[in-house]
């Protein structure tokens, strides 16, 4: 069942001499419990799609149809309020949304137990890692009940090590929370070790030029030979696209 839905959907930023195409046409799905990470050379639009699918942004042309389910989005910066302790920034979404202190405590234990956070709750940012905080940004973004997860860069400014472990516990916690995440990447073997699809945009106007199925038995590695044969593929085909878009 396709939970996110664009139908020859485009996005354009000013008008008239001006004007800059985004987005052009693209046509995509994403299935209910789908990992789709989105691939492509810098400003081809990845980031302005999963600001549409947001609601942050309108399209300029097209459908875009997520069925009034409801979206998080976490960005490459964890973004956390340093004055508030790492519990009180998971709290945060549900007490705008009017939740009691109570439930609203308990759920943030919960949640900073499934990132493996635990005990942690009355830290303040700055004394937490990289990727501690990037589990704090993802405890934060689960607490606002999301169907959809949209994830933009989120482990690009981590070392490799950090990045993989958080691999790791991003596929669990999308098994486990039965999660719609749709990433966003430059990363191309991240793009594979990932995803269940990967989807080529082109250079602007981003367009979906190629749709990859990655089929490789889950876990993964971001070093085995599978996912780098067709990380390897993809990035012929990026190549060929920027090459063509410099000619």
């Amino acid at each position: 069942m396709s939970v996110v839905t664009l139908e020859q959907v485009s996005k354009q930023y000013g008008a008239g001499g001006n004007a800059l195409l985004a987005l052009d046409k693209v046509s995509l799905s994403v299935d209910k419990g789908e990992f789709v990470c989105l691939l492509g050379a810098s400003g081809c639009g990845k980031s302005t799609l999963l600001s549409l699918v947001a609601g942050l942004d309108q399209v300029s042309g097209g459908t875009l149809d997520i069925g009034g389910r409801h979206v998080s989005l976490m960005f490459q910066e964890a973004a956390l309020f340093p004055w508030l302790s790492v519990a009180g920034n998971v709290e945060l979404p549900m007490r705008l949304n009017g939740v009691a202190r109570a439930e609203r405590q308990q759920r943030a234990e919960e949640l900073l137990g499934i990132v493996r956070l635990k005990g942690f709750g009355s830290k303040r940012p700055h004394e937490l890692s990289g990727g501690m905080r990037q589990r704090v940004a993802l405890a934060r973004a689960l607490a606002q009940n999301a169907d959809i997860l949209l994830m933009d860069e989120p482990f690009g400014a981590l070392d490799a090590m950090t990045r993989d472990i958080l691999h790791d516990e991003l596929e669990r916690i999308w098994r486990e929370q039965n999660l719609t995440v749709l990433f966003v990447t430059h990363n191309v073997r991240e793009a594979v070790r990932l995803g269940d699809r990967v989807i080529l945009l082109s250079s602007r106007p981003g367009r979906v030029i190629e749709d990859f199925a990655v089929t490789h038995e889950r876990p993964r590695r971001i070093d085995s030979p599978e996912v780098a044969g067709q990380a390897a593929e993809i990035t012929d085909r990026l190549r060929a696209e920027v090459a063509r878009h410099a000619s």
